[in-house]
């Protein structure tokens, strides 16, 4: 059977943190699953996120209860479910009674805390903080909560390895350029974005999950208007050298009534953001400005000691938020929450598309969009995502999982050992099985990144670039001179591009 001829229940467009999980669950429910992406998974929004696990304290100020509810009760099942990816975080909140006063705060942590229910993050607390500290003197109370932290890219590959193990079809560098409606079959035209090659299938619903690019696909792929317009909003964020020690977050009030996260990131860096700037264009070319650096370094540099300037800036990165387009006035009021719209004409497929979202509601997410799906298909079993781990994540925590590691492989470099703690968790093994030594892990292109890696990669993440590996799938970029990306460039040139598979659009089912 070739490509023309292959049918599926669902074919979702959108390799995001809402399209793989959506796909997950579909396909967990035993429908058959296409999932279709233009660029790498996660290459947008998905992967430029504040990486927190979160309800939005600062919702709470927009009277967005319900939001952050439905955040909050998140936390701790994604927390449990990918342990290797995620994990709990305590966030100090310096306290500026000219800004908020501490009433306020309090209550607004009390809420936070009792919203949903807790089990594994302990509740807030009032603080003093250490004349030795990484604060200004005149910072000497605040409070503490919890949140947590994810690994925003590897949150969604891990994702679409689940919706895989379920039989979904992932296909990466494959966009939807065409899709035509008819009476119980949308024909999808899919392209090959390597080599520009088309193919035709047939899905009976499309959910269209493509984030940014949500509205546009139905005037340039579905020829029909759209019943929604997305307001684009750019966060943009900084990394520079390791700001504090310890292993504790910062929440940073800003006169304009928004805040600022200074998260330990990576063992050696602080991670600074974000902002709330307006913006318009391809959401692939959002890079950050100097004013978003400035912003971003005054507000830090009113807090800490230790003064920054844009020297100090190492990375930098943006992405765009598709949010819900409402009547605020500015964008940091625009809801984070999420809405879909089904078109349904009488008597043709129907189409489900994604509206808004955010990292910490993306499993509930996905799971009331495969409930509107499976009203299409009555045959298909019930919610299971809540206690479903992720790839890797079937141990209990990072200490017992990283000693059990160590005794397996006494040669591995603690530095290695705890990077693919984090990234692969249980596994790890997959790389590291049939290797005695460093030596056996082969080529060393940067940081903890190793020959073995790449090709774990390459074969089993569908990754294919430089920026896919150094960037969303490792971080090793933060490590990695010009010359070492040239490198690996020229090694997935030359030794890895033969052996990958070729895109699903090339095989035969």
């Amino acid at each position: 059977m070739t490509m023309e001829q292959e049918q599926y229940d669902v074919v979702v467009v959108g390799g995001g943190v809402n399209g793989t999980g959506i796909a997950m669950d579909a396909a967990g429910r035993g429908l058959k699953v296409l999932l279709c992406e233009m660029n790498d998974l996660a290459s947008a929004t998905s992967s430029n996120s504040s990486k927190l696990i979160h309800g939005g304290l600062r919702y709470l100020e927009h009277y967005e209860f319900r939001l952050v509810q439905k955040a909050l009760a998140e936390r701790e099942s994604l927390l449990k479910n990918s342990p290797h990816i995620m994990w709990p975080m305590r966030f100090r909140l310096p306290h500026r009674p000219h800004l908020r006063p501490a009433w306020m705060i309090r209550a607004g942590l009390f809420l936070y805390d009792h919203l949903a229910k807790r089990e594994i993050l302990p509740g807030s607390r009032s603080i003093r903080f250490e004349k030795s500290g990484p604060l200004k003197p005149d910072l000497t109370k605040g409070f503490e909560y919890s949140d947590g932290w994810v690994d925003d890219a590897r949150l969604v590959v891990l994702t679409a390895k689940k919706a895989q193990q379920f039989g979904a079809k992932i296909m990466t560098r494959t966009k939807c350029v065409n899709a035509k409606r008819g009476d119980k079959n949308w024909k999808i035209t899919l392209r090959d974005m390597v080599s520009q090659g088309e193919k035709t299938v047939s899905a009976k619903v499309i959910v269209n999950a493509s984030g940014p690019w949500v509205s546009k696909l139905f005037g340039e792929t579905l020829s029909m208007p759209a019943p929604k317009m997305i307001r684009m909003v750019k966060g943009s964020h900084i990394v520079v050298p390791r700001l504090n020690q310890e292993q504790e977050a910062y929440i940073l009030q800003n006169k304009d009534e928004r805040i600022v996260f200074v998260i330990p990131y990576e063992d050696h860096f602080s991670l600074i953001g974000t902002t709330d700037v307006e913006y318009e264009g391809d959401p692939k070319k959002a890079k950050i400005s100097a004013e978003e650096t400035n912003y971003l370094l005054d507000i830090v540099n009113e807090h800490f000691i230790r003064q920054l300037k844009p020297s100090d800036v190492v990375w930098s990165y943006s992405g765009v938020r598709p949010l819900m387009d409402g009547e605020e006035e500015n964008a940091q009021k625009a809801s984070r929450d999420y809405a879909f719209e089904i078109n349904q004409e009488k008597g043709k497929a129907p189409l489900i598309s994604v509206f808004g979202g955010k990292i910490t509601t993306y499993r509930k997410l996905a799971e009331v969009a495969t409930d509107k799906l499976c009203q299409f298909f009555p045959e298909a079993s019930g919610h299971w995502t809540k206690a479903a781990s992720l790839p890797g994540g079937d141990f209990d925590n990072h200490d017992g999982l990283t000693t059990t590691l160590r005794q397996e492989f006494p040669w591995l470099p603690d530095d290695v050992l705890s990077r693919y703690v984090r990234t692969y968790g249980t596994t790890s093994r997959d790389i590291l099985s049939r290797s005695e030594s460093l030596e056996d892990l082969g080529i060393h292109f940067a940081g903890t990144l190793y020959e073995k890696e790449v090709l774990h990669l390459t074969k089993n993440e569908w990754a294919m670039t430089s920026e896919d590996i150094l960037w969303r799938r490792t971080k090793q970029g933060l490590y990695a001179s010009e010359s070492n990306v040239k490198a690996l460039d020229a090694y997935l040139a030359d030794k890895v591009s033969s052996s990958i598979p070729s895109n699903p659009l090339h095989q035969s089912a």
